[in-house]
């Protein structure tokens, strides 16, 4: 049973009874109350206090119960806002262990909620919610099911070279950007096209695809949007295995639904028309998100993770360039 202090009106009637000869235990009793604390009011009532001084001391002594905040130093401090300015969890600040900080990983997150950092700057949590808009431009009929990945790609979960793949959309769903997830290393890919329609989509997988070493990846898992119904022209030009997400699952394909809630709230928000955005300063936001170490990767950054899977036969330079 949790404690409560005493109110006002249990002090009033514990000096009434106390005052007509009643023993503390006796008052305990009718209040439901420990004879502690009885006779803890009753030797500050002997000692000249009101019940009203009583009252006020206890409400001084509630301010200070519960757990206190630390006092980090200033230098750990700007250490962990820096970090959290540039995307890092309070639970990689910790692991990474870059620099010491004289709290645990639960503390910091404690400090975050309570106020002292912001927390507004932490990474988005929790799902993202419907924008409203709806899709007119129907669904695809033929496609790979993702029971198929499943089925060609046993080890998909530990292999590396699967992709999830999506778009994120811009103002008024004029433009979009193909965004990638490489499931091993977690790293973000994202591809800008000239337009939402399927052709838009191959071409953009065309040039990107022929940058790349062949067979680098071995599958990609797509929603079932129409910007990707020309699935096997990009499946058949690059030898690599396309599949489809069952409709209305995002949670099959939750990594890079979480990557994509994380670009927007980095640089890429939805009000944005990407039409006139750069292909560089979209790849500036991507590598900020794969230069933050992740906890599921044993604090290593998506793109130490991507290039450790890499033979001495990549040329590290232009991938580099490409993700």
């Amino acid at each position: 049973m949790s404690y409560t202090h005493l109110t006002q009106t249990e002090l009033v009637f514990i000096e009434e009874y106390h005052s007509f000869g009643h023993s503390g235990r006796k008052i305990a009793k009718k209040l439901k109350r420990g004879h502690e604390t009885i006779y803890r009011v009753i030797r500050q009532l002997r000692d000249g206090f009101t019940v009203l001084e009583v009252y006020l001391q206890y409400e001084k002594n509630k301010q200070n119960c519960g757990r206190k905040n630390i006092e980090l130093p200033a230098s750990e401090v700007d250490y962990i806002n820096e970090k959290a300015l540039q995307g890092w969890t309070p639970d990689v600040i910790i692991g990474r262990k870059e620099k010491p900080v004289s709290c645990s990983t639960s503390t910091l997150y404690r400090l975050f909620k309570s106020g002292v950092f912001n927390k507004e700057i932490l990474p988005m949590k929790g799902k993202r919610k419907p924008n409203g808009h709806q899709e007119k431009r129907g669904k695809q009929n033929f496609k790979r099911s993702i029971l198929d990945r499943d089925n060609e790609h046993p080890n998909y979960q530990i292999e590396f070279g699967h992709l999830e793949g999506d778009t994120i959309v811009g103002h008024q769903h004029k433009s979009a950007i193909i965004t990638l997830v490489e499931r091993v290393s977690k790293c973000i890919i994202a591809i800008k096209t000239a337009g939402r329609k399927a052709i838009n989509s191959e071409e953009a997988f065309d040039q990107w695809f022929n940058q790349l070493s062949k067979h680098l990846f071995k599958s990609i898992i797509f929603d079932c949007g129409k910007e990707f119904s020309n699935w096997k022209s990009i499946s058949n030009n690059h030898d690599i295995d396309i599949y489809f997400a069952d409709p209305g699952t995002p949670s099959q394909r939750a990594l890079n639904e979480n990557s994509n809630g994380l670009l927007r709230k980095n640089g890429l928000p939805k009000e944005m028309d990407f039409r006139p955005v750069l292909q560089d300063y979209i790849s500036s936001v991507v590598l900020r998100r794969n230069h933050i170490p992740r906890k599921s990767l044993n604090y290593q950054t998506p793109i130490e993770c991507f290039m450790s899977h890499m033979d001495e036969h990549v040329d590290k330079d232009i991938l580099s360039r490409l993700i």
